[in-house]
């Protein structure tokens, strides 16, 4: 009965984990969000960009599901049985914070050089993180490569609104 009961005490406990790494994860997105919007309506139009550059309605939906497959695959590493995950989710953790500044300092800030020296910090947390998450969870790792992608499109994206607005 002990052995039931302590399965399902845990059982509960990662939902709960779970839960906690998505609402981390959005709560970030809200943030962000914060530290975005006013911008967005007033200081993003007014900057040149290039023909490439998605539509504002594209960054929201795709931002959404990049930050539950982050919060998943946290979740994931952080249950990975018999290793420690304490490193990965640090470096997790970096990478959130660094995501949330970069909104902060090209958004409300308007600094386009120092956003984009900071993309490509944030670019780096995130590799470090897919790489450790691969050694303890294959499918986290997975889940984090469609991060790496888009933040690289993103780097690329900063660094030419950059350049084409100094």
């Amino acid at each position: 009965m002990s052995e039931v009961t302590t399965q399902t005490g845990s059982r509960h406990h990662d939902v709960w984990m779970l839960i906690a790494f998505i609402g981390a994860c959005l709560g970030v997105a809200g943030l962000g969000g914060l530290l975005t919007a006013a911008g967005i309506s007033t200081f993003y139009p007014t900057l040149y960009k290039p023909t490439w550059n998605p539509p504002n309605q594209v960054f929201g939906p795709v931002w959404t599901a990049l930050y539950v497959m982050m919060a998943v695959a946290a979740w994931r590493v952080w249950r990975a049985p018999g290793r420690t995950s304490k490193g990965p989710l640090v470096l997790f953790a970096i990478q959130l914070f660094l995501n949330l500044c970069w909104s902060g300092i090209f958004f409300t800030l308007h600094l386009l050089a120092f956003a984009t020296l900071e993309i490509a910090a944030l670019w780096l947390a995130i590799a470090l993180t897919t790489i450790a998450f691969f050694k303890l969870d294959k499918i986290a790792g997975f889940l984090f490569l469609p991060y790496l992608a888009w933040v690289s499109f993103a780097s690329v994206l900063t660094f030419t609104i950059w350049r084409l607005n100094s």
